[in-house]
């Protein structure tokens, strides 16, 4: 592991004011680094380096910047490592900032790091009260079910992100609102082929919304109609023939 002064050395490579190539390389280094736990416990102290490789995520090299973006979703994938993203180096308000540019390059990154950082209770509140702060749940369910928001990524991983944030009864009040109709639009996306990670998601989304009782009524209602959208994917591919269809219905009837 590095010494201090090794530390402090590759700090200095990572001014924007570098060259290129030296700060190519430290980022490089880092990035290896942040592969293994002991490397990630190691930056865990080292606040100073980390907010100096979050600077870099908005250098004018590419690969610079795609190296930065890795380094972090690393990081992030340790819970403990958690406060001192969200605390010291405070990555949140740009994260979600540069989420809402349609154009971004690295949004799919970000929703990697945002759905790593909401997987424990802890830091999941502290995400989601930035993110009403910053941006609003809204904006980030809107972002989701806008297929093709941004021409650069996919940002399937905000399903996973969702999934998080519904852990937290504050979340799920808001995706449970009645006249807000987040239910409604999510549902389709539980047969969504082109991804498993949005699919999952969102499934289990709704499954954290399922353990608030007092909504069940609503879910099954026709407001709603849950449960043929749950029912479908348990039913197999197989289309029934018009006999077994009149045999269901006429059980249905008698049950």
């Amino acid at each position: 592991m590095l010494s201090d002064s090794e530390a402090a050395e590759l700090l200095s490579f990572l001014s924007p004011g570098t060259r290129a190539d030296v700060k190519a390389q430290a980022t490089e280094y880092f990035l290896g680094l942040s592969g293994h736990r002991d490397g990630c416990r190691f930056l865990r102290s080292k606040p100073d380096i980390l907010a100096g490789l979050f600077a870099l995520t908005s250098d004018i090299s590419i690969a610079i910047v795609k190296d930065c973006y890795y380094i972090f979703i690393n990081l992030s994938a340790d819970e403990t490592l958690h406060q001192v993203l969200v605390g010291d180096v405070k990555v949140l308000p740009v994260l979600l900032k540069k989420l809402l540019d349609p154009e971004f390059m690295f949004s799919d990154q970000i929703c990697t790091i945002l759905s790593n950082l909401t997987r424990h209770e802890k830091t999941c509140k502290t995400v989601f009260k930035v993110i009403q702060e910053e941006v609003g749940l809204a904006q980030v369910v809107e972002i989701f079910c806008t297929e093709g928001y941004n021409k650069n990524a996919k940002l399937h991983y905000l399903g996973p992100l969702l999934s998080n944030l519904t852990q937290l009864p504050e979340a799920r009040n808001y995706i449970l609102d009645k006249d807000r109709c987040v239910v409604q639009r999510l549902l389709s996306f539980t047969q969504f082929q082109a991804s498993a990670v949005r699919r999952g998601g969102v499934i289990g989304t709704l499954r954290n919304c399922c353990f608030d009782h007092a909504h069940h009524e609503w879910l099954l209602s026709d407001a709603v109609d849950i449960l043929p959208f749950l029912l479908l994917p348990l039913a197999g591919p197989e289309e029934l023939t018009e006999e077994e269809n009149d045999d269901v219905f006429s059980r249905n009837q008698l049950s």
